[in-house]
């Protein structure tokens, strides 16, 4: 099967798992290309497929909408990208999933303690908050104590 074969959108939606409206946005963004039918839908090439999963896979750990562009402007416009492509591109994650492996760690060994919160409210808190000092703390609102990874909001639709 070409990778080059045309898919209407509600295809590719369906076989990505992203709404219409991700794929627009996304497309606005210059993250993924679409040509129009003479009625003006959009097609997409069947490779967009591969560079939606990317941008998933993307936000899964926590890559900003700026580093998804800055990666996925590395790879080759003029053929569509192969496996090495691909794995040139996503190396250097290795270390940030071993970050985030790590805070979740850390999480997941204080739930029975603390979350990270801030509250007063536990005599023995593994992240704990003496005095309150949270409060004027620059990282309020939220969950202060948790690890950076934990905390940063959803970058994706």
């Amino acid at each position: 099967m070409d990778s080059r074969e045309l898919l209407p959108m509600g295809e590719v939606a369906r076989r990505s798992g992203f709404a219409a409206s991700a794929l627009r946005f996304y497309e606005s963004e210059g993250l993924i290309t679409a040509t129009r039918t003479p009625g003006g839908r959009r097609q997409f090439e069947r490779n967009v497929l591969r560079r939606l999963a990317f941008i998933r896979a993307a936000s899964n750990i926590g890559l900003t909408l700026d580093e998804v562009r800055a990666e996925l402007d590395q790879l080759p416009a003029s053929r569509v990208p192969n496996r090495a492509d691909w794995q040139r591109i996503s190396r250097h994650w290795r270390a940030r999933i071993d970050d985030q492996i790590a805070a979740l760690e850390r999480l997941r060994d204080g739930l029975d303690s603390c979350i990270g919160c801030g509250c007063l409210s536990l005599k023995r808190c593994r992240m704990t908050n003496p005095g309150d000092w949270m409060a004027a703390s620059d990282d309020a609102p939220g969950a202060a104590n948790l690890p950076p990874l934990l905390r940063r909001p959803h970058q994706f639709r």
